[in-house]
């Protein structure tokens, strides 16, 4: 059994999640991360996923993130996401929504730089869009 590890997930609106975990999965933006206790103090940002939560007892929960960034110390992890929510109450209307503005933004992209960040966020987007 793995240590306890302390783990919050926060979104502008509410705190989702503060409770001792086993695991949680990440979407990193360079790729998903498995952190567990005594993991190396990293800051990494978030892209559009899936966070998936095993707690201590053994139950798995996943929340949809929608970016925003992780701070991840030995002993805790705190991620504070642009927007999340429970997988359960996930509106699929919501994903379709954000993917019309994430093509609106390719549009109207005032530079390559804005355009490639736009695209690049309509990626996760899409593939979050895909795993739901």
């Amino acid at each position: 059994m793995a240590e306890p590890y302390k783990f919050e997930l926060v979104s502008p609106e509410r705190l989702l999640v503060s409770e001792s975990v086993e695991s949680i999965v990440i979407p990193a933006t360079e790729g998903e991360m498995t952190v567990m206790a005594n993991h190396s103090p990293v800051m990494t940002t978030i892209k559009p996923g899936i966070v998936t939560v095993k707690t201590v007892s053994g139950k798995e929960d996943r929340y949809v993130v929608y970016g925003g960034f992780a701070d991840i110390l030995p002993d805790t992890c705190t991620l504070l996401a642009e927007s999340a929510t429970h997988i359960n109450t996930l509106d699929k209307a919501d994903i379709t929504a954000r993917v019309e503005r994430a093509r609106a933004d390719i549009g109207s992209a005032p530079d390559d730089h804005a355009r490639t960040r736009a695209e690049e966020f309509l990626h996760h987007l899409s593939a979050l869009g895909d795993a739901v």
